[in-house]
Order: C-alpha cells, then sequence, then structure tokens
C-alpha cells in the first residue's frame, strides 16, 4: 500500500514526457511536490473525449460517505486511495472505473513506512542516470459530486493501483506496491480494453529500482540526492 509518494517534475516536462499539447494542460501554475498524500491534489493524465490526452489535478482518494456509529450522522467520508489488484474486477466500488476511467499518475519516487514508534521512511526511485527519473502508477479515476469537507463540491478523484511487491519492495512492504507501467504500456493502460489493461497489472522489475532515500525524519523527497 502507498500512501505517500513525489512529484517533482516540472510542467512542461510532463507534457513532452506524456504526450499532451498545451491546450489539454489543465494544471495552471503547478509546483512540483516533494510528498503527496492522500486528501490532496494529484496530477493525473487521463484520456479527454476526443481521445486526446490531458493533464489535470484530481483529489487522491476515492470519496467514500461515512455516518458515525454512535450518532448516524455523516462524518467526513473516506478517501480509499489504493485498490488491489486481486479483487478490484470483482469490486462495484471500483469495477466502473477499471474498465472505463484508468489514467497514469506521474511520480518521481515513492514511500513505505518500515517499523512503527518510530517508523523509517523508504522511499523507491527508478534506476537512471537522473537523481529520480520520472515513471507513471497506474491509476484510475472518478467524478465525485455531493457534499465533502463541509461544501458541496464536483470534483475528480483518483486511486492507484496495487499488487505483489517485488523482491526490494517486499524488503519493506512483505505484501503490496504501486503498479508501475513501462511507457511501453502507457497507451494500452489508457485506452485498450479491460483485459488488456489487466494484463498490465504486475510488479515492476526489481533490478529497475532502487532505494534512494530513508529515515525516520524523511517525509519528503526532494529531487536531489
Amino acid at each position: 500500500m502507498c500512501n505517500l509518494y513525489a512529484n517533482t517534475m516540472p510542467q512542461d516536462a510532463m507534457r513532452r514526457l506524456f504526450d499532451v499539447s498545451p491546450e489539454d494542460d489543465a494544471l495552471g501554475n503547478f509546483a512540483p511536490a516533494e510528498a503527496i498524500f492522500p486528501r490532496h491534489d494529484a496530477v493525473i493524465v487521463r484520456r479527454g473525449e476526443d481521445g486526446a490526452r490531458r493533464l489535470g489535478l484530481a483529489h487522491w482518494g476515492f470519496v467514500l460517505p461515512q455516518v458515525s456509529k454512535r450518532t448516524g450522522a455523516p462524518i467526513l467520508p473516506k478517501a480509499v486511495n489504493n485498490a488491489r489488484d486481486d479483487t478490484m474486477r470483482a469490486s462495484r466500488f471500483w469495477r466502473e472505473s477499471f474498465e472505463t476511467r484508468r489514467c497514469l499518475m506521474p511520480a518521481t519516487s515513492y514511500c513505505e513506512a518500515k517499523g512503527t514508534k518510530p517508523a523509517t521512511y523508504v522511499w523507491f526511485a527508478m534506476v537512471g542516470e537522473a537523481a529520480r527519473p520520472p515513471f507513471a502508477f497506474a491509476g484510475i479515476w472518478k467524478r465525485h459530486r455531493g457534499r465533502y469537507r463541509d461544501d458541496l463540491v464536483d470534483i475528480e478523484t483518483c486511486a492507484m493501483l496495487t499488487t505483489a511487491p517485488n523482491a526490494l519492495a517486499r524488503t519493506v512492504h512483505p505484501d503490496r506496491m504501486p503498479v508501475i507501467l513501462a511507457p511501453d504500456d502507457w497507451e494500452t493502460w489508457l485506452a485498450g480494453d479491460a483485459d488488456a489493461a489487466a494484463a498490465l497489472l504486475a510488479p515492476f522489475p526489481a533490478e529497475a529500482m532502487r532505494i534512494a532515500r530513508e529515515g525516520l525524519d524523511a517525509k519528503s523527497d526532494p529531487t536531489e540526492g
């Protein structure tokens, strides 16, 4: 499970990498982020109705309404930010988004906490010449219309797919890791049918990844280092 990642790519670099034209970039004045948590905005790449790729922001976590067990009154909804590959197609909560609304979530590293009290924060990055070579998680998105944080909202939300860990990720999190997609698979994820997309839900090769940073206070990941 991933609850923290970084995306320190400049906006123009994301447009080039994901083949997005300037008129299809809805990020505004995007600021690279060294720490992105659930319930915060995440950059996504998705297909528009015309088939063109679009850059935009989405709330990280599908909104799931909750009520108080004590009073029955509505309380802050959950933000469900991870979807398991082994239950997604059987789940009414995820299935339609997987079949019709897939997206890419650009990143430069992601974090898993190891241990507790205190936890060590371990950041995973790709192998390459750059300090943090860019990559993309497999994501899905959904529009939420309704009450959230005491307001009526109409927002796009996103969630990240997870799968079994590879040998490197397993040293920190023995159960899950995010689905990381190779660039050659981005178009299949965005535009392919559900069976073709499901075939991509596999651990990323461990030899293509490295541990880039770790520490008790490493709750963000700068570009340098």
